[in-house]
C-alpha cells in the first residue's frame, strides 16, 4: 500500500483511526475463556463492530509472544480473519524489533512473508543496519520509533548535542529520513507530545506518522490534528484500551464499535475542517 493508497482509504472511511489489538488474556470478558481460542475469538469479534470505521489495525506483538506457540497461532489466525474480511486495511506489527543483518532479515521475512503484515514498528538505535532489510520489501513499511509518549522518554530522546543543538529525536527524524522514501517510512510520535509535532513536520513534513496515546492515555485528538496534520493527512491515530476494553460484559464489541464510531467522527469532523474529504 501505499502513502497515496493509505491517503484514499481514510478519505474513503473518514477517518485516521489505527485500533491496537493489546488482547490480554487476563483483561477479555471472563465468557470467552471458555471457547478454544480465546484471544482470537475476542478479536474476532472486535474487527466484525469496528472493521468500516478503521482504516488499520495494530496488533501488539507482546501480548500473543507471552503465550507461546499458542498465542503465535492466535496472532496468525487473527491476521487471516482481518485479511479475509476486508480487502483494504493497513496491518502493523507493533513488533519494536532493532537488531541487524540476518536476525533483521529474518524479523523482516517473519512479519512480511510468514504473517503478511503491511508495516512493523522498528526500534532505531542500531542505525540502518537494523531497517535497511525491511526496506527491501516493495509496498512495505517501517515504522520508526521517534518520540514516544512513556515518562522516561526523556532520558535518552530529549538530550540534546552540544554541537548541532538538536535533540536526539530529532536527530533520528533527520537521519533515517533519508534511508528510505515517504511510501516506505512513517514514524512513532506519542499523542502525549502533540505540542512536538509541530517542529516534527518541520524535519518530516510528507511522512505518515503513528500517534499511540489518544483516549486512556489522555492525549488530545484535536491537538494531534493540529499540529501533525498535512496535506495528505498524513497521521494514523491509535487507540488501544480506550476501545477494545470499552466494557468487560459480553457487549464488549458492541461497546467497542461505540467508542470506535464516536472517534471516526470526530476524525470525519477534522478531515473536513481540513478541506481533506
Amino acid at each position: 500500500m501505499t502513502s497515496n493508497q493509505l491517503f484514499n482509504l481514510i478519505r474513503e472511511k473518514r477517518s485516521f483511526l489505527c485500533i491496537g489489538l493489546d488482547t490480554d488474556i487476563n483483561k477479555i470478558p471472563g465468557h470467552l475463556l471458555q471457547m478454544k481460542d480465546p484471544i482470537f475469538e475476542f478479536n474476532k469479534a472486535i474487527v466484525d463492530t469496528t472493521h468500516n470505521l478503521v482504516v488499520a489495525y495494530k496488533p501488539n506483538l507482546a501480548f500473543y509472544e507471552s503465550l507461546g506457540a499458542k498465542g503465535w497461532e492466535s496472532l496468525e489466525k487473527t491476521v487471516d480473519y482481518i485479511r479475509r474480511k476486508t480487502k483494504d486495511i493497513f496491518l502493523i506489527a507493533d513488533a519494536k524489533r532493532g537488531d541487524i543483518g540476518n536476525t533483521s532479515a529474518l524479523y523482516a521475512r517473519t512479519f512480511f512473508e510468514t504473517f503478511n503484515f503491511d508495516a512493523v514498528t522498528l526500534a532505531p538505535y542500531m542505525g540502518l543496519d537494523t531497517v535497511s532489510p525491511f526496506l527491501d520489501y516493495e509496498d512495505k513499511w517501517s515504522i520508526i520509533l521517534a518520540l514516544t509518549s512513556n515518562k522516561s522518554a526523556e532520558d535518552f530522546q530529549y538530550l540534546t548535542d552540544k554541537d548541532s543543538g538538536k535533540r536526539l529525536y530529532e536527530t533520528v527524524l533527520e537521519k533515517s529520513s533519508r534511508w528510505g522514501t515517504t511510501d516506505q517510512m512513517m514514524y512513532v510520535v506519542g499523542a502525549t507530545k502533540a505540542e512536538a509535532l509541530k517542529d516534527i513536520r518541520k524535519i518530516v513534513p510528507n511522512h505518515f506518522l503513528l500517534v499511540p496515546g489518544v483516549g486512556a492515555q489522555g492525549g488530545s485528538l484535536e491537538e494531534v490534528a493540529k499540529y501533525g496534520m498535512n496535506d495528505h493527512c498524513g497521521l494514523l491515530v491509535n487507540s488501544s484500551r480506550g476501545i477494545i476494553y470499552a466494557s468487560s460484559g459480553e457487549d464488549f464489541a458492541e461497546q467497542a464499535g461505540t467508542k470506535a464510531r464516536e472517534m471516526q467522527k470526530e476524525m470525519a469532523g477534522l478531515l473536513k475542517e481540513n478541506s481533506l474529504i
